[in-house]
C-alpha cells in the first residue's frame, strides 16, 4: 500500500516539545490535570506535538508541492514552528495558533482526497468531522490524548477499563461541547443587568458559572450543618481567627510497662521552616498523669533534636524506649493506636500562625459522628498502607471522624443540589453535568480531607494523600479546614474545577469516551489514527489507587451513569498490570493482555496513517518475577510480533529537573513509538543481511538525526532505535543461517553497537590536536600524565605538544602534561584570530553556555563565526564528548555538553545572522 510519510516519521523540533512538556508540570490554574487527579498523565504539550505531526504530511511525501530537498526542508521547517508555538500551554487556546495547526492537518486530509481545503475557521473544522480521520486512545486514563486530538479540530474517542478514569475524560470531552455557549442557569446570571440584555458564553463559560455558583450554595448549606465542628481560634490578644489546619500524630502505648505513655510518633517537631516564620513543638511530658501535651513555640528550647520514629520504628520521648516496628504495627492492629493534636495552624496577617491546642478544639474535633462512612474492603496491594500491616483494612479508615462527617455532608448536600439546579430552569441532562463536576470537586477535596495527607513544613500548606503514586503509612497529618479560605478548602476545590471547564477548548468537534477493555474490545471500525498510552507492568496500581475515589463518588453519580458505577469497587480482573499479589503468573498474563491489544489496534488501525505509542522506557536491566529482560525487550517485541513495523522512536522528558544534574535526563520520561502495520507478505531476511542492511543504512539515519536533526546526545541512543527497528520490522522474520529467529534483544544489541561504531568515527574528523586532546582527555581526564605518553601520543596524530601548550591547550612542566579544564576557556581568554581548533572552539562555547560570566548563545555564536566552516565539528566533538562523561557516570560534565548540542540550532543561527550583518558593515565602509 502506498502513503504519505507524515511529520512524525521523519523529524520533530524535540528539544522544543521537552522543554514545554517540562515547563508544563509547573502550570497549575485552569491546566485540565488540576480537575481530578490521575496518575501518570502524558503532558497536554507532547499529545499535541505527537498527534498534529502524525496527521500533517511531511514535505518529503509531497513531491508534486515541494520537488526539491531544499523546498521540502523550508517546508519542515515552517511546519516546525507551528508546532513550537502550538506546545505553548499560553497558546492552548489562542485562536490563530489552534486554527493554524487545524488548517495543516485539513491540508493533509485534502491532499490525500485530491480536494482543496475550505475557507474559514468553521468550514476548516466541519471539513475535519467530515473528512479526516478521528483518532481513538484504547488507555486514554487522565483524558490527555482525546483532549488534545479534540483542540486539534478532531473527531476524538477514548477508552479505559477503568470508570475514574472514564468520568475525568468524560468531563473534559463529552460534556463541555453539548453545552458549548450554554448560559448559566441559577438565578443570579443576569443581576445587574439592564432589562433585557443578555450575556454571551464562550464555549463553558456558562458551564464553569454554575459550578461555581452551586459550589457556593454547597458551602452555605454544609456550613449550616456542620460549620459547629470547626471553630474560630482565640488568639493571645483577644482576637479569633479561621483555623487552616489542626495538625496531629499518632499514638501507641509505650512498651515499657513502667511508662505506659500514649507515645507520639512524630517525624518531626518542627512544623515550619519557612525563614521568617519558624516554629517547633515542644512535648510536655506529665508522669503523674501518665500524658503528653504540647505547646507551640517560635523557638528551639526544650525541642527534642529528632522526630521519635523512622522506619525501624519508634522511640518514647518520656522514657526513652525503644519500640521495634513490629511493636507498633501490633498495637494499631489490636485497636491501640489513636491520634493527638500538636498545633492549630490559623489566618494571619500575610502569614500562618501557630497556635498550641486547645481542649475546646480536641473536644470539637471528638464529637463528630458521621452519618455514612465508605465499608468497602481495602485490597492487600504494596502501593497501599493497607498491605503494610497497621490494621488499616478498610476505606473509611484513612479518615479521622470530621473527615468523614464533612465529606457525607458535601455528599448528601449535592444530591440535594441537583433538584435545586433544575428548580432553576435546566434540564436533567445538564443538571447532571454541573453534579458531575461537583462531584470530581467532593473528589479533589477528599484528597485533602485525609489521615494520610502531608503538611509541606516548607511551603505551610496541605499537600494531598496521592503526592507519590501510592499510599504509605503517615505518622504525623493535617485535618484541614473546607471552610477556610486557605489551603485546601472547598471553595478552592470549586475553583480549580471551574478555571478547567472555563479554558477548555472552544469550538470543537464532539468527543466521545467508553468503558471498554482494550484487549477485547476496540472502539476503531473506521480505521482511525491510534495515538495511545498504554500501563507498564506494575508501575502503578491503577484500580487499587482510584477506589479511593471510587467509594466516595458511586453513591453521588450512580444515577447518571449506572455503566460506570455499577461495581462496589473498581474492575480489578481484567486489568493490565502484572500486580503480584493479584495474579498467579503476572508478567505473562501482562504480556498476552499486550499482545492481544496490539494486534486488534494493528487489524484496526488506519493503513495511512503511523499508530504512536507512548511507553514509560526504563533502561536498565530487571529481574521480575524470576525472568531476566529490559522494558525496550518487552515492548519492542509485543509490537513486532504483533504485525506492527517499527519507523521512529522519539525521548520525551517529560520532568522538570533540578539541581546539578538537571540536564542528565539519560532516563526519558516516556518513548513515543511510531509505528506501522507491516506487509502481511513480508518476506523473510537472513541475520547476515540485516546486520549488513543496519551497517550501510543505520549511518546515514545518524547522520540525519544528528546533522539535520540535531537531536541531543542525551537522547540519541533512544531515537536512534526508531530506524534501527525499522530495518528489522519491515521482515516478517528475520533468521540465522539454520533458521532459528534473530529475537529483538539481539537486534537492539546490533543496533547499540552500531551507534558506538558511528561515534568512533566521528572522531575521526577531527583535526589532528583536537583528536589528541579527546584521546589524552579519555585516558587522563584533567589530571596530570606523562609528557614522554604525552610525546608518543602526539607523534601518533603528527602534532606538538609544545605547540599545544603554546595555544593555551594544555600545560606542560617538569615532565608532567595537563590538559586545561573548561574555566580556562573564559571571556578573559585572547580570542585568537588564526585558524582555532575544534577542541579549543567547542570549550569555549560550552563556557559561555554553561557558566554564569558567559555570554550565552550570543557569545557561543561569536566563536562559531570565529571558527568559520571548522565551526560544524564542535557539534559532533561535544556528543562524543558527552557519551565520554556519560560512560563515566560523570553527569555533571556531561549536561555541559549535552547543552552545546541541545543549543547548536540557536548557535548556528545568530552565527549567520552575525555574518551577515558584518558583511554588510563592511560592504557599507
Amino acid at each position: 500500500m502506498t502513503y504519505r510519510k507524515k511529520l512524525i516519521e521523519v523529524d520533530l523540533p524535540l528539544d522544543s516539545i521537552n522543554k514545554e512538556s517540562a515547563r508544563e508540570k509547573s502550570i497549575r490554574h485552569g491546566h485540565p490535570s488540576t480537575l481530578h487527579l490521575w496518575w501518570a498523565r502524558r503532558p497536554l504539550a507532547a499529545c499535541r506535538a505527537v498527534l498534529f505531526a502524525s496527521m500533517v504530511d511531511d514535505p518529503s511525501a509531497c513531491p508534486e508541492e515541494f520537488a526539491t530537498k531544499e523546498e521540502q526542508d523550508k517546508e519542515r521547517e515552517r511546519l516546525h514552528k507551528i508546532i513550537k508555538q502550538l506546545v505553548v500551554w499560553e497558546n492552548a487556546n489562542d485562536d490563530k495558533v489552534i486554527c493554524r495547526a487545524r488548517y495543516e492537518i485539513a491540508r493533509s486530509a485534502a491532499r490525500a482526497r485530491g480536494e482543496s481545503v475550505p475557507a474559514g475557521r468553521n468550514a476548516v473544522l466541519s471539513y475535519l468531522n467530515d473528512k479526516a480521520k478521528s483518532v481513538y486512545d484504547p488507555f486514554s486514563g487522565g483524558g490527555s490524548i482525546p483532549l488534545e486530538a479534540q483542540r486539534l479540530g478532531l473527531k476524538a474517542t477514548g477508552t479505559d477499563l477503568n470508570p475514574i478514569a472514564v468520568l475525568i475524560t468524560k468531563a473534559l470531552i463529552e460534556l463541555p461541547p453539548k453545552f458549548h455557549k450554554h448560559s448559566p442557569v441559577h438565578p443570579k446570571t443576569e443581576e445587574g443587568l439592564p432589562t433585557g440584555q443578555q450575556t454571551t458564553w464562550r464555549g463553558a463559560a456558562g458551564l464553569a458559572e454554575d459550578i461555581r455558583y452551586y459550589g457556593t450554595r454547597m458551602r452555605d448549606m454544609a456550613w449550616d450543618r456542620i460549620g459547629h465542628l470547626y471553630p474560630k481560634v482565640n488568639l493571645s490578644n483577644g482576637n479569633e481567627t479561621t483555623v487552616i489546619a489542626w495538625l496531629w500524630t499518632r499514638t501507641v502505648p509505650c512498651p515499657n510497662p513502667a511508662c505506659g505513655i500514649q507515645m507520639p510518633l512524630m517525624g518531626t517537631f518542627q512544623p515550619s521552616i519557612q525563614k521568617n516564620n519558624r516554629h517547633w513543638i515542644r512535648p510536655i511530658i506529665d508522669n503523674t498523669l501518665k500524658r503528653i501535651s504540647f505547646v507551640v513555640q517560635n523557638h528551639s528550647d526544650g525541642v527534642p533534636k529528632t522526630g521519635t520514629v523512622n522506619r525501624n520504628g519508634a522511640t518514647c520521648i518520656a522514657c526513652g524506649s525503644a519500640a521495634r516496628l513490629p511493636y507498633v504495627r501490633e498495637q494499631a492492629r489490636v485497636g491501640n493506636m489513636r491520634i493527638q493534636m500538636t498545633a492549630i495552624v490559623a489566618e494571619g496577617n500575610r502569614r500562618r500562625l501557630f497556635i498550641s491546642p486547645s481542649q475546646e478544639h480536641i473536644r470539637v474535633a471528638m464529637s463528630a459522628e458521621p452519618q455514612w462512612r465508605p465499608v468497602q474492603t481495602m485490597p492487600d496491594t504494596p502501593t497501599l498502607v493497607s498491605e503494610r500491616g497497621f490494621g488499616i483494612t478498610h476505606w473509611y479508615q484513612l479518615f479521622t471522624k470530621r473527615q468523614l462527617t464533612a465529606l457525607t455532608t458535601f455528599s448528601d448536600v449535592l444530591m440535594e443540589i441537583g433538584n435545586l439546579i433544575k428548580s432553576d430552569g435546566a434540564d436533567a441532562e445538564y443538571a447532571n453535568a454541573v453534579c458531575t463536576y461537583l462531584a470530581l470537586a467532593i473528589g479533589r477535596i477528599s484528597n485533602a480531607q485525609s489521615m494520610f495527607s502531608v503538611w509541606e513544613r516548607s511551603g505551610n500548606f496541605v499537600a494531598g494523600a496521592f503526592s507519590r503514586q501510592a499510599m504509605p503509612m503517615v505518622w504525623d497529618f493535617p485535618e484541614s479546614n473546607p471552610f477556610c479560605t486557605q489551603t485546601q478548602n472547598w471553595m478552592a476545590q470549586i475553583e480549580w474545577v471551574a478555571k478547567v471547564v472555563d479554558r477548555l477548548p472552544d469550538n470543537t468537534n464532539c468527543g466521545e469516551v467508553y468503558q471498554a477493555n482494550a484487549s477485547t474490545t476496540i472502539y476503531a471500525d473506521n480505521g482511525p489514527v491510534i495515538v495511545t498510552d498504554p500501563p507498564y507492568y506494575d508501575n502503578i496500581d491503577y484500580a487499587d489507587l482510584s477506589d479511593y475515589f471510587y467509594v466516595w463518588l458511586r453513591p453521588l453519580l450512580r444515577d447518571a451513569y449506572p455503566e460506570l458505577f455499577a461495581g462496589i469497587l473498581t474492575p480489578k480482573d481484567d486489568e493490565m498490570t502484572a500486580i503480584a499479589s493479584r495474579f498467579d503468573d503476572p508478567r505473562d498474563r501482562f504480556e498476552t493482555l499486550l499482545n492481544q491489544t496490539l494486534r486488534l489496534i494493528k487489524d484496526r488501525c488506519s493503513p495511512e496513517f503511523p499508530s504512536s505509542i507512548f511507553y514509560a522506557y526504563k533502561q536498565q536491566e530487571e529481574e521480575r518475577y524470576g525472568k531476566t529482560s529490559t522494558g525496550w525487550d518487552t515492548m519492542l517485541t509485543a509490537l513486532v510480533s504483533s504485525g506492527f513495523r517499527i519507523i521512529g522512536t522519539w525521548p520525551m522528558r517529560t520532568e522538570r529537573p533540578t539541581g546539578v544534574k538537571k540536564g542528565h535526563n539519560v532516563l526519558a520520561s516516556s518513548i513515543v513509538l511510531v509505528c506501522r502495520p507491516r506487509d502481511e507478505n513480508a518476506p523473510v531476511a537472513t541475520r547476515r543481511w540485516f546486520l549488513d542492511t543496519l551497517e550501510s543504512d543505520l549511518p546515514i539515519a545518524l547522520d540525519q538525526l544528528t546533522r539535520e536533526g540535531h537531536i541531543p546526545p542525551v537522547d540519541l541512543a533512544q531515537a536512534a532505535i526508531g530506524p534501527g527497528m525499522a530495518i528489522y520490522s519491515q521482515f516478517s522474520r528475520v533468521e540465522t543461517i539454520s533458521g532459528e529467529p534473530v529475537p529483538v534483544r539481539e537486534a537492539l544489541a546490533a543496533i547499540n553497537r552500531v551507534i558506538a561504531e558511528y561515534h568512533q568515527r566521528e572522531q575521526g574528523d577531527l583535526d589532528e590536536n583536537s583528536q589528541f586532546c579527546l584521546d589524552w582527555l579519555m585516558q587522563h581526564g584533567y589530571a596530570e600524565g606523562d609528557y614522554g605518553n604525552a610525546l608518543v601520543l602526539a607523534q601518533a596524530k603528527n602534532v606538538s605538544v609544545e605547540t599545544l601548550k603554546d595555544w593555551k591547550l594544555l600545560e606542560a612542566d617538569g615532565g608532567r602534561v595537563r590538559l586545561l579544564p573548561l574555566d580556562d576557556y573564559g571571556p578573559d581568554r585572547p580570542m585568537r584570530l588564526e585558524v582555532m581548533t575544534v577542541w579549543e572552539g567547542c570549550f569555549r562555547m560550552a563556557y559561555h553556555l554553561n557558566r554564569e560570566d558567559g555570554d550565552g548563545t550570543d557569545g557561543a555564536a561569536d566563536v562559531a563565526r570565529t571558527m568559520g566552516s571548522n565551526a560544524e565539528a564542535v557539534e559532533r566533538l561535544a556528543r562524543v564528548l558527552y557519551i565520554n562523561y556519560d560512560g563515566k557516570d560523570d553527569s555533571s560534565n556531561a549536561v555541559i555538553f549535552n547543552n552545546l548540542v541541545a543549543s547548536w540550532p540557536d548557535i548556528s543561527v545568530k552565527a549567520a545572522q552575525g555574518a551577515v550583518q558584518q558583511g554588510r558593515l563592511i560592504s557599507d565602509d
